[in-house]
């Protein structure tokens, strides 16, 4: 059983735009809170943005204002809608889910490890050229 797939990675030049999906299991996606992560190349992994059941949001410093993660709940899928992308934001992207809020909520904004997150996609590669 696959219970997050990501999809619309892809290659953009900079200042353009894409927009990521994450296709979730009913399981996952009525209850859990869902996010993004990310991990450029020889970069450690880090939060992107986060979404609880609630709609309730957050989303890393760097990147407020350009992404807006959002929910899709007739089609259980998340989404991080990318915009005025910059070549530092080259890196694979991963959807993550777990049932407790604050596991997401504080990997995203606060910079906590994220290692005990309890589900991960494969992941999406984005990159965007200068």
């Amino acid at each position: 059983q696959v219970d997050l797939v990501e999809s619309g990675g892809g290659s953009v030049q900079a200042g353009g735009s894409l927009r990521l999906s994450c296709a979730a299991s009913e399981a996952i996606y009525s209850s859990y809170c869902m996010g993004w992560f990310r991990q450029g190349p020889g970069k450690e992994r880090e939060g992107v943005a986060a979404i609880d059941s609630t709609g309730r949001t957050i989303y890393a410093d760097s990147m407020k204002g350009r992404f807006t993660i959002s929910k899709d709940n007739a089609k259980n899928t998340l989404y991080l809608q990318m915009n005025t992308l910059k070549p530092e934001d080259t890196a694979m992207y991963y959807c993550a889910a777990d049932p407790t809020p604050e596991r997401l909520f504080l990997a995203v904004g606060a910079g906590a490890g994220s290692n005990g997150i309890s589900y991960w996609g494969k992941g999406t590669l984005v990159t965007v050229s200068s």
